[in-house]
């Protein structure tokens, strides 16, 4: 299994994680990029979505495990991959300015839209 992120200004909270596995389509988990960064520091996240490191351990990795009714999976990232992906995130939109970057306009519209 592979895994590629993307971040989008316009999004500025989110990471969009795709999973690509055995199947045909590849699987989108929608990750706070938050719980990303503190999932480098330490164990991060409950419920559906956990995220720890090990390289206090001596491991260069950090794990995310991913829980549905469809089943769960267990993944192992390599953290410099995570860190850098997460640097150029900061670049883009630095931490605390991420309102900023939302078009509330748009938001708004899109809410009452949907009611």
């Amino acid at each position: 299994m592979s895994m590629r992120l993307r971040y989008e200004p316009t999004d500025p909270y989110v990471v969009r994680a795709c999973f690509f596995t055995d199947s045909d389509e590849p699987v989108e988990w929608i990750l706070g990029r938050d719980l990303l960064a503190d999932g480098l520091r330490g164990s991060a996240g409950e419920g559906d979505i956990r995220i720890w490191s090990a390289v206090g351990r001596g491991d260069r990795s950090m794990y995310i495990a991913l829980g549905s009714s469809a089943g769960t999976a267990l993944l192992e990232v390599p953290v410099p991959d995570v860190m850098t992906f997460l640097e150029d995130t900061e670049a883009l939109v630095p931490q605390g300015t991420e309102s900023g970057h939302i078009d509330w306009d748009v938001e708004l519209a899109n809410l009452l839209a949907d009611s």
